[in-house]
C-alpha cells in the first residue's frame, strides 16, 4: 500500500485570528514537498497540525485513512523539526539520541551512531549539546528526526545555521529519505532547497495553501 497523508479542509483559529483557512491537499510517499511563505503565513502552524501537536479548529488530517487526533497516538511514525527541539543541553549528542531512542526501542546504538556519522558529526564527541555550534545543533536535530526511519518527515527550516557543505549534505540526506519511501515535508526560506530537491511546492499565504509550479517561485 502506498502511504498517503491527507489534509482535509483544515482551519485553525486562535483568539479570533485565523491562522489556517480551509486547507486541503494530499501527499504521497517517495516525494519531497516544499512549503514556502513569509513569516507568520501559517507554515509552522500547518506542520504542527500535521504532526498532531495542535488541535484543528475544523477539518481533519488522515494518514492512510486513519485520523490524526491531538493528544492521541499518531497513526504514522514521524520525524519532526519544528521550532526548538527537545534536546537536553547537559547531555552529549549521543546521550540525547540514546535517550530518545529508548522511548520506542526501535533502533540499536549502532544505528544511532551511524545516523550521527551520516549527518556529519562524531558519535564519540563527549561535548555537551550546550557547547555545540549552531550548525552542530542543527545536525543533531536532523539526526533525531531521521534516525528511526519514519514514514513522514516534517521539517521546518532544516538547513538553518549550516554552511554550504552542510546544506548540500542535508539535501542529499533528504533525497535519500525520499528514495527510502518517506513523505518529506520541507518548510524553507531557502529557494535553492525548493528548486533543487522538491517535487511539488505549496505557497502558504495568509493561512491559505496553494500548489504552484516550482518555476513560478524562482
Amino acid at each position: 500500500m502506498i502511504n498517503r497523508l491527507e489534509v482535509k479542509q483544515v482551519s485553525k483559529i486562535i483568539d479570533k485570528n485565523t491562522i489556517l483557512q480551509d486547507v486541503s491537499f494530499s501527499l504521497t510517499q517517495g516525494k519531497i514537498y516544499g512549503f514556502i511563505g513569509k513569516n507568520g503565513s501559517g507554515k509552522t502552524m500547518l506542520l504542527r497540525t500535521m504532526a498532531g501537536l495542535v488541535k484543528c479548529s475544523s477539518g481533519e488530517i488522515n494518514f492512510n485513512q486513519k485520523k490524526v487526533i491531538f493528544g492521541k497516538e499518531m497513526p504514522y511514525s514521524a520525524g519532526i523539526i519544528i521550532e526548538n527541539a527537545g534536546m537536553y543541553p547537559n547531555f552529549s549528542g549521543m546521550e540525547n539520541l540514546n535517550f530518545l531512542a529508548s522511548i520506542r526501542k526501535k533502533i540499536t546504538k549502532d544505528q544511532i551512531r551511524d545516523t550521527i556519522v551520516r549527518v556529519g558529526l562524531d558519535p564519540d564527541d563527549k561535548r555537551k549539546i550546550k557547547k555545540y555550534s549552531l550548525g552542530m545543533r542543527q545536525r543533531i536535530t536532523i539526526a533525531q528526526a531521521i534516525m528511526e526511519r519514519p514514514q513522514v518527515l516534517l521539517l521546518d527550516e532544516p538547513t538553518n545555521s549550516l554552511d554550504e557543505n552542510g546544506v548540500e549534505q542535508i539535501r542529499r540526506i533528504l533525497m535519500e529519505e525520499k528514495e527510502r519511501g518517506a513523505i518529506v515535508c520541507l518548510a524553507s526560506h531557502n529557494m535553492e532547497d525548493i528548486r533543487k530537491i522538491c517535487d511539488e511546492v505549496f505557497v502558504v499565504k495568509a493561512g491559505k495553501v496553494q500548489l504552484v509550479k516550482k518555476d513560478e517561485n524562482e
